[in-house]
């Protein structure tokens, strides 16, 4: 009799375990999970294979459930090169909080059930091919922090309903085809930390309202059609460490304490804008600065002779502005150039086309080993190329031409063997092509066109393999060319006219 109660007991729990692991909302979630997988038109990878009945769906790949009532919680199928559609039994997941897409071949519209996704907290579809129009039910998923819809195909109009998401931390819409402006609604996200709306066809000015986000830390807008005045009070937001803003159509200038008042500030582009005035004297102050850049605008020098106190300064773009002291001869354009010998982190540097007008600083040479391209081409240079030029290892770019440079391609030119770009063209050059450059053993391109260089084309040259183009024409070469042009198998343009 005993033993029989305890079979009894043992049958019930079997029984009751089995009602609780096969519950109606297990169900659900299975059944979603299938529809989902059955909108896969593509799995190259197989990362699908194991969704099937022969596990529990708590274990299939990329599923994560709720460890108390075994519910679906999370969906990562990050880079899985996956190709399909979305099902709209999506939005049976109720306790979906996160659901993550990112980098796969995903096409069609987001389906509006997934605004039935009420504990969603985060959503990253990012890099797929997206269609159609924002998913307008998203407004009732009111616990996101983070919506990341960036590289997709989605048009139409910004959402307005922003008030709907107070805890959202992150709001990622760029490389899509959005139009029409940016709503003032936006200034209601006051925990937004990232704002991303670059790449797409918006239109308008910045509104006012998005200085209002008190928390925000970068907020990018570049590449649209942005027009009219910033906003001043966008330089007084000093949370802000990264403003994109590059190949707008906006206008203003740059307040001379924009180094104090954004002094947490490390990455700042405006390039391709209509911003003009003085350059901020104060910039030398944000001292967390890593990436400036300032290029295509109208913007007037001096430069600041203190930017030496940039010790994190990586980048540095001033080109194609109005920075030169114009045909002043008592003013030196390039005093501040000494300064940037501190930035021992120096990568990137162009001040091209700017009529900077002075002397080539000596101080070129104590350039940080960092350093991989300098354009200084099409300003007013003066003076020799240093012998100690190949002290600077690691330049792949180095542009001079148009300018009024004079003396000898230094034989030390062939100790920067990383260099793939070498221009020299238009300045007053004279001596010869020094035998060394066929050191420069990754070299593409090289132009020294518009000089007074003499002698024979060095056979040494044409034994450089990744040779593409070589432009020699208007200088004083004679001889004939070298049999070793043959080793230049890469080479498709040789410029050797008016020698």
């Amino acid at each position: 009799m005993i033993f029989r109660l305890v079979v009894l007991f043992i049958l019930v729990l079997t029984t009751s375990n089995v009602f609780l692991y096969a519950s109606p909302g297990n169900d659900t979630d299975q059944h979603a999970l299938l529809s989902f997988k059955a909108k896969i038109t593509d799995d190259s990878l197989g990362v699908l294979d194991s969704w099937n009945n022969s596990i529990h769906f708590c274990q299939w790949k990329g599923v994560t459930c709720s460890r108390r009532r075994q519910r679906v919680r999370a969906i990562n199928l990050v880079n899985k090169n996956l190709r399909g559609t979305i099902s709209p039994h999506i939005g049976n997941l109720s306790f979906l909080r996160g659901f993550y897409l990112y980098n796969n071949s995903f096409h069609g519209s987001i389906p509006n059930e997934i605004g039935r996704l009420f504990r969603l907290q985060q959503l990253n579809l990012e890099s797929n091919s997206f269609e159609g129009g924002y998913p307008a039910n998203l407004s009732h998923c009111v616990r996101l922090t983070n919506i990341s819809i960036y590289d997709n195909k989605l048009e139409g109009k910004l959402p307005t309903y922003f008030a709907s998401w107070p805890q959202l931390y992150l709001f990622a819409l760029g490389k899509n085809y959005f139009t029409r402006s940016i709503p003032p609604s936006i200034g209601n996200l006051t925990l937004l930390h990232s704002l991303h709306l670059d790449y797409n066809s918006l239109v308008a000015g910045i509104p006012l309202e998005i200085t209002h986000l008190a928390n925000l830390e970068l907020l990018a807008l570049a590449v649209n059609n942005l027009s009219s005045m910033i906003p001043l009070a966008l330089y007084n937001m000093s949370s802000l460490r990264i403003v994109s803003l590059t190949q707008n159509e906006l206008e203003g200038t740059l307040p001379g304490d924009l180094g104090i008042t954004l002094s947490q500030l490390q990455e700042f582009y405006i390039g391709e804008n209509r911003f003009s005035g003085l350059f901020p004297p104060s910039l030398a102050n944000a001292s967390n600065l890593v990436n400036f850049e300032i290029w295509g605008n109208n913007i007037t020098g001096p430069i600041p002779n203190n930017l030496g106190n940039l010790p994190n300064l990586e980048m540095l773009s001033l080109s194609q502005n109005l920075l030169g002291g114009g045909n002043n001869r008592l003013i030196d354009d390039w005093s501040f150039f000494d300064s940037l010998v501190n930035c021992t982190y120096l990568q990137y540097l162009s001040l091209n086309e700017n009529s900077l007008r002075g002397q080539l600083q000596m101080s070129i040479v104590n350039l940080s080993t960092t350093m991989e391209v300098l354009y200084m081409y099409t300003n007013q240079i003066y003076g020799g190329i240093p012998r100690e030029i190949g002290k600077l290892v690691n330049m792949t770019t180095l542009s001079l031409f148009g300018n009024l440079l004079t003396g000898t391609i230094p034989g030390s030119i062939g100790e920067l063997s990383k260099l793939g770009t070498l221009d020299l063209s238009t300045n007053g050059i004279s001596g010869v092509i020094p035998p060394s450059v066929s050191n420069i053993t990754q070299l593409y391109f090289l132009a020294l066109r518009c000089n007074m260089l003499q002698g024979s084309l060095p056979p040494e040259l044409f034994t450089i393999t990744t040779l593409q183009e070589v432009d020699l024409a208007n200088n004083r070469l004679t001889g004939v060319i070298p049999v070793e042009i043959v080793f230049s198998y890469q080479l498709f343009i040789l410029l050797l006219t008016q020698n």
